[in-house]
Protein backbone atom coordinates (compact mmCIF):
# COMPACT_ATOMS: atom_id res chain seq x y z
CA UNK A 1 0.00 0.00 0.00
CA UNK A 2 1.09 3.41 -0.95
CA UNK A 3 2.20 6.13 2.00
CA UNK A 4 -1.23 8.14 0.03
CA UNK A 5 -3.54 5.52 0.57
CA UNK A 6 -2.38 4.78 3.64
CA UNK A 7 -2.95 8.32 4.77
CA UNK A 8 -6.71 8.30 2.87
CA UNK A 9 -7.26 5.57 5.37
CA UNK A 10 -5.89 7.22 8.12
CA UNK A 11 -8.14 9.98 7.33
CA UNK A 12 -11.10 8.60 6.78
CA UNK A 13 -11.30 6.40 10.05
CA UNK A 14 -10.81 9.49 11.91
CA UNK A 15 -13.26 10.83 10.32
CA UNK A 16 -16.10 8.08 10.42
CA UNK A 17 -15.33 6.51 13.99
CA UNK A 18 -18.23 6.37 15.92
CA UNK A 19 -16.68 8.67 18.61
CA UNK A 20 -16.09 11.86 18.90
CA UNK A 21 -11.81 12.93 18.01
CA UNK A 22 -10.47 15.67 19.27
CA UNK A 23 -6.94 16.88 18.93
CA UNK A 24 -5.28 19.68 20.13
CA UNK A 25 -1.66 21.04 20.15
CA UNK A 26 0.25 22.07 23.62
CA UNK A 27 -1.54 25.18 23.89
CA UNK A 28 -5.01 23.57 23.87
CA UNK A 29 -5.99 24.97 20.49
CA UNK A 30 -8.10 22.31 18.56
CA UNK A 31 -6.13 21.34 15.77
CA UNK A 32 -8.86 17.93 14.71
CA UNK A 33 -12.36 17.49 15.16
CA UNK A 34 -14.12 14.37 13.47
CA UNK A 35 -17.39 13.95 12.46
CA UNK A 36 -18.30 12.20 15.78
CA UNK A 37 -17.76 15.44 17.78
CA UNK A 38 -19.38 17.11 15.76
CA UNK A 39 -22.81 15.53 16.23
CA UNK A 40 -21.89 15.50 19.77
CA UNK A 41 -21.12 18.67 20.56
CA UNK A 42 -22.58 20.54 17.74
CA UNK A 43 -19.98 22.35 16.22
CA UNK A 44 -18.94 22.17 12.58
CA UNK A 45 -15.17 21.22 12.18
CA UNK A 46 -15.05 25.26 10.53
CA UNK A 47 -16.09 26.66 13.85
CA UNK A 48 -14.26 24.03 16.14
CA UNK A 49 -10.65 24.39 14.30
CA UNK A 50 -8.42 27.25 15.93
CA UNK A 51 -10.65 27.43 19.06
CA UNK A 52 -9.38 26.68 22.43
CA UNK A 53 -11.17 23.74 24.25
CA UNK A 54 -12.63 25.86 26.09
CA UNK A 55 -14.99 25.32 23.31
CA UNK A 56 -16.22 22.61 25.22
CA UNK A 57 -14.85 23.22 28.78
CA UNK A 58 -17.63 24.85 31.25
CA UNK A 59 -16.69 27.48 32.77
CA UNK A 60 -16.74 26.12 36.22
CA UNK A 61 -14.77 23.34 35.27
CA UNK A 62 -12.00 25.48 33.02
CA UNK A 63 -9.19 26.25 35.67
CA UNK A 64 -9.44 22.49 37.19
CA UNK A 65 -8.70 21.22 33.35
CA UNK A 66 -6.67 24.12 32.83
CA UNK A 67 -4.37 23.02 35.59
CA UNK A 68 -4.03 19.47 34.50
CA UNK A 69 -3.59 19.99 31.22
CA UNK A 70 -0.33 21.97 31.60
CA UNK A 71 0.70 19.57 34.16
CA UNK A 72 0.21 16.82 31.62
CA UNK A 73 2.04 19.25 28.60
CA UNK A 74 4.82 19.26 31.19
CA UNK A 75 4.87 15.36 32.47
CA UNK A 76 4.05 13.96 29.03
CA UNK A 77 1.27 11.75 31.06
CA UNK A 78 -2.43 12.51 32.24
CA UNK A 79 -3.65 12.02 35.82
CA UNK A 80 -5.75 8.89 34.76
CA UNK A 81 -3.06 7.46 32.65
CA UNK A 82 -5.51 7.16 29.59
CA UNK A 83 -8.63 5.41 31.84
CA UNK A 84 -12.06 6.96 30.43
CA UNK A 85 -13.86 9.93 33.09
CA UNK A 86 -17.57 11.17 33.07
CA UNK A 87 -17.82 14.70 32.93
CA UNK A 88 -19.38 17.52 31.11
CA UNK A 89 -19.24 19.26 28.55
CA UNK A 90 -20.73 22.18 26.35
CA UNK A 91 -22.64 22.32 23.49
CA UNK A 92 -23.17 24.77 20.73
CA UNK A 93 -26.39 25.42 21.74
CA UNK A 94 -25.32 26.79 24.71
CA UNK A 95 -26.72 23.31 26.34
CA UNK A 96 -24.22 20.61 28.75
CA UNK A 97 -24.00 17.31 28.03
CA UNK A 98 -22.59 14.47 29.85
CA UNK A 99 -19.55 12.61 28.10
CA UNK A 100 -16.90 9.72 28.99
CA UNK A 101 -13.71 10.66 27.67
CA UNK A 102 -10.42 9.21 27.67
CA UNK A 103 -7.30 11.28 26.84
CA UNK A 104 -3.77 10.82 26.09
CA UNK A 105 -0.62 13.25 25.52
CA UNK A 106 1.03 13.75 22.18
CA UNK A 107 4.53 13.19 22.38
CA UNK A 108 7.29 13.68 19.26
CA UNK A 109 9.93 11.53 18.52
CA UNK A 110 11.80 12.81 21.67
CA UNK A 111 9.32 12.42 24.18
CA UNK A 112 8.20 16.12 24.32
CA UNK A 113 4.59 16.67 25.31
CA UNK A 114 2.95 18.38 21.72
CA UNK A 115 -0.79 18.23 21.75
CA UNK A 116 -3.76 16.04 22.89
CA UNK A 117 -5.84 13.51 21.70
CA UNK A 118 -9.05 12.73 23.38
CA UNK A 119 -12.01 10.41 22.77
CA UNK A 120 -15.61 11.05 23.70
CA UNK A 121 -19.01 9.71 23.87
CA UNK A 122 -22.17 10.86 24.73
CA UNK A 123 -23.13 9.68 28.51
CA UNK A 124 -25.97 11.68 29.43
CA UNK A 125 -28.17 8.99 28.95
CA UNK A 126 -26.38 6.80 31.13
CA UNK A 127 -25.89 9.49 33.65
CA UNK A 128 -30.07 10.13 33.87
CA UNK A 129 -30.57 6.31 34.25
CA UNK A 130 -27.84 5.92 36.94
CA UNK A 131 -29.08 8.95 38.98
CA UNK A 132 -32.89 7.63 38.61
CA UNK A 133 -31.36 4.34 39.95
CA UNK A 134 -29.72 6.27 43.09
CA UNK A 135 -33.25 7.84 43.58
CA UNK A 136 -34.85 4.22 43.52
CA UNK A 137 -32.23 2.82 45.70
CA UNK A 138 -32.71 5.89 48.39
CA UNK A 139 -36.50 5.52 48.34
CA UNK A 140 -36.04 2.02 48.56
CA UNK A 141 -33.84 2.08 51.84
CA UNK A 142 -35.54 5.14 53.43
CA UNK A 143 -39.02 3.06 53.22
CA UNK A 144 -37.30 -0.12 55.06
CA UNK A 145 -35.97 2.23 57.67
Amino acid sequence: MSDSNQADIDRLCIEQMADALICSDHLGIILRWNAAATVLFGHSPAQALGQSLDLIIPENLRAAHWSAFDRAMETGVTRLNGRATVTRALTADGGAVYVEMSFAVVTDGNGKAIGSVAIARDATKRRQEERELRERLAALERGAA
